[in-house]
């Protein structure tokens, strides 16, 4: 009997789902097998300093005080150590498979959510969601979350299910507070809950939270006074907030290398106009039927204004990027591709060899930022909802020009912009405790080396190139040289080279940066008047 058309779609529409949920699994499997397989000192070591912070609070030590052999502090609320407190029970072992396991659980229950979003109809939905649990397992922001064992994952659950009006309407805004108490970042679902007039939500949220906090100083007094009074402010206690993987609008201008005096008020009034258009987009959404776009909206929103956005925190994006490529419109569904592409791939790694300036290197290592904020300008907007809304499809031709116009527009800005000193994040001046190492100083490794090396020249010096920095090792004539200075573009403030005295009355000094296409080296008199610089890949100029 022969099978009709109809019959073998509907055949293949289940059985694709199912391959792709088996698909899911290995990658997790994959991914969690990685994870274990590092060195014991790497492996999920935010869970570790989680593990360690709550057996050092159940042994009577302060949580706040704690830090981990890797150097980690526990930084979260204290009732945030409340709901981790059971963990402290298990072997370190049992903790680190079990958790892996909840954090690929999650992942499946987020693209679930947001997969139906993207796929209204019921028959294509079941394929949709599986897609997105495979794209977004394999996305940097969830492959980081299983790397370091994050508790990142389960806060946008909590946020996504609530903003997305999937919780029983007496219950809604209670798990925002709840993952608020967590990690503070979403409190701005608060705000969200305001604008879209869901005034009942933003209440349940706000109580929530102040419940969660009283239970946290109830239980653990001192640590919430620690906590509440100082150690939140401290951003710095996470680590170095110019580093790359700090993709937040916060981390990015400190990577350009912002004036310290004006960076406070440049950042608030950035976090002012990108925090409130993008609100103000999400009650949009809401008003219009869209509570998926508009909740991951407000999460985007949460990664760029918050002053720390690690990889795991970037999970939004990533869902963001899900419904653009569910969207209509060429240009919506380019963009989401896009979006996918640079969250899923670290471009400042990839195309670090083909960066030919500054600014062309910047635009790849700070590319999640960057999309980021312009979703949040841009992204979800009221053309999309109106699109959306009528059922119309842009059409192709004129799509795809806009979408290469603005894409040469973009990369054509960056190539021909030398961004300061501060855009190079990879900068660092080794110290006398670094000498010993052979990467670091490499152009002579005794006395009578280094001065036959430097005889004749103010500064001499060699340079070595790796994947992703360059590194420079010299030595320079004490008699005439007393300071010595590098700018990584012009603009940029310089930063001073420390002179190493590793041998009696010989001189050294090594330093890495990303790119020294625009770097000069200037060496100084005691008197403060230059001896020599080097420009042009720091040949003499």
């Amino acid at each position: 009997m022969a099978t009709s058309h109809t019959e073998t779609s509907t055949v293949r529409i289940r059985v694709a789902p199912a391959a792709l949920w088996i698909v899911y699994g290995v990658v997790a499997v994959v991914s969690s097998v990685l994870v274990l397989r590092r060195p014991a000192w790497e492996r999920l070591s935010d869970l570790h300093i989680y593990y360690g912070a709550i057996r050092h609070l159940h042994a009577g030590g302060p949580l706040y005080e704690f830090v981990a052999e890797n150097g980690g502090p526990f930084t979260y609320p204290p009732f945030a150590a409340l709901v981790l407190s059971p963990i402290g029970l298990l072997p370190e072992g049992t903790l680190q498979l079990g958790w892996l396991v909840l954090t690929c659980a999650a992942v499946a229950a987020i693209a679930v959510a947001v997969g139906s979003a993207v796929a209204p109809d019921r028959h294509r939905r079941p394929l949709v969601v599986a897609a997105t649990a495979v794209a977004l397992l394999l996305s940097a922001p969830a492959q980081s979350n299983l790397r370091f064992g994050q508790v990142s994952v389960f806060v946008v659950l909590l946020a996504l299910v609530d903003g997305m009006r999937l919780t029983p309407a007496r219950y809604r805004g209670i798990l925002v507070g709840v993952a608020a108490a967590i990690k503070l970042t979403p409190l701005l679902f608060v705000l969200y809950f305001l604008l879209a007039r869901r005034f009942r939500d933003a209440g349940r949220a706000l109580a929530a939270f102040l419940l969660c906090g009283l239970a946290g100083a109830a239980v653990l007094p001192a640590e919430s006074v620690t906590f509440w009074t100082g150690t939140f402010l401290n951003t710095s206690r996470v680590g170095n907030l110019a580093s790359l993987g700090n993709q937040s609008l916060h981390g990015m201008l400190l990577r350009i290398g912002v004036d310290g005096a004006t960076f406070p008020l440049l950042w608030l009034s950035l976090v002012l106009v990108i925090g409130g258009i993008a609100l103000l987009r999400a009650r949009q959404l809401e008003c219009a039927g869209q509570p998926a776009h508009a909740a991951v909206l407000v999460g985007c929103a949460t990664v760029a204004v918050s002053p720390v956005s690690w990889t795991h925190h970037q999970i939004w994006p990533v869902l963001a990027a899900m419904l653009l490529v569910g969207a209509y419109g060429v240009a919506r569904r380019v963009a989401g591709a896009a979006l996918l592409v640079v969250m899923v791939l670290s471009l400042g790694a990839l195309l670090g060899a083909v960066s030919t300036t500054q600014g062309l290197q910047f635009l790849f290592e700070n590319s999640r930022s960057l999309a980021v904020v312009t979703l949040c300008l841009v992204g979800f907007g009221g053309v999309t909802v109106a699109t959306v809304a009528a059922g119309r499809r842009t059409d192709t031709v004129r799509g795809w020009l806009r979408v290469a116009t603005a894409a040469v527009a973009g990369v054509a800005f960056f190539a021909v912009q030398p961004l300061p000193a501060g855009a190079d994040p990879t900068f660092k001046a080794y110290a006398m405790s670094d000498v010993h190492n052979p990467r670091y100083f490499f152009v002579c490794r005794s006395a009578a080396g280094c001065a036959a090396f430097g005889a004749g020249a103010p500064v001499t010096f060699g340079v070595t190139a790796e994947k992703t920095k360059v590194r420079v090792n010299g030595v320079v004539d004490p008699a005439v040289v007393a300071r010595l200075e590098y700018q990584s573009a012009p603009g940029g403030a310089a930063r001073t080279i420390p002179l190493l005295e590793v041998y009696p009355g010989q001189l050294l000094f090594s330093f890495r940066s990303a790119n020294l296409s625009h770097g000069r080296l200037t060496a100084y008199r005691a008197d403060g008047t230059p001896v020599a610089a080097y420009t042009e890949e720091l040949t003499a100029g």
